[in-house]
């Protein structure tokens, strides 16, 4: 099996390279970011050496949002019968919708079987190499595996405006919801006060609170809040 990895952690990503090709696969490249991995699977393929499973995580440089499964999305589209195997710490339902999207959707202008295998899998949930190893080799041969916590959102259709967050911009609210103000939330994640304000406008612009809303810091702490009932 022809395979391409990537993940910013360096230890991570060196981690599963050794693994697969402990396995006898081979790993034709790796990468630390999403823009990356969209040259990689490209180049890839214009050498003839096309993967059969691209493994990527959701949050990556260089946007350290949902950069990965962006760059998922779009090798899908780009590369028809590729497979995909998200491997991701958390559950980024917005564009793991999307991702799934044409499954078994007979109106898809890319057949689920034209589409290529398919899964999104939660690190922490993978305790035994052999049933990872398993998921490979499904997705390489075409099927769908899916945790169970990422089938729970999606089939619940848990989309709210928070979904349109990335993953900084949800921490940056979340911080929100303890009243923390910019300045404390800039000492605690380390950010200059220029990235934060931007964070937070972004957060109010995603959750449709324009500039002349009163109570916007308030609103978008509510809704939060609301979503986590």
């Amino acid at each position: 099996m022809k395979l391409i990895v990537a993940d910013d952690s360096a230890l991570l990503r060196e981690g599963l390279v050794s693994l697969l090709e402990r396995q006898g696969h081979e790993v034709v490249s790796q990468v630390a970011s999403a823009s990356e991995l969209i040259v990689a699977v490209a180049e890839a393929v214009r050498h003839d050496k096309r993967p059969d499973v691209v493994i990527t995580d959701v949050r990556m440089p260089p946007g350290m949002g949902d950069d990965g499964l962006a760059a998922a999305i779009k090798i899908r589209t780009d590369h028809p019968g590729m497979g995909i195997l998200v491997l991701s710490q958390y559950v980024a339902t917005a564009y793991a919708t999307d991702l799934f999207s044409g499954l078994g959707d007979e109106s898809s202008l890319i057949s689920p079987r034209d589409s290529g295998g398919l899964g999104y899998l939660l690190k922490d949930r993978i305790s035994r190499v052999a049933d990872f190893m398993k998921s490979l080799s499904i997705i390489a041969a075409g099927g769908v595996v899916v945790d169970p916590e990422v089938a729970a959102r999606l089939i619940h259709g848990h989309r709210t405006a928070l979904d349109r967050l990335s993953a900084r911009e949800l921490e940056v609210l979340e911080l929100m919801s303890h009243g923390l103000s910019n300045q404390q939330i800039t000492e605690r994640l380390y950010l200059s006060a220029s990235a934060v304000s931007k964070h937070v406008t972004n957060v109010f612009m995603k959750l449709e609170l324009p500039a002349g809303e009163d109570n916007r810091r308030v609103r978008a702490v509510l809704a939060y809040l609301t979503a986590q009932e």
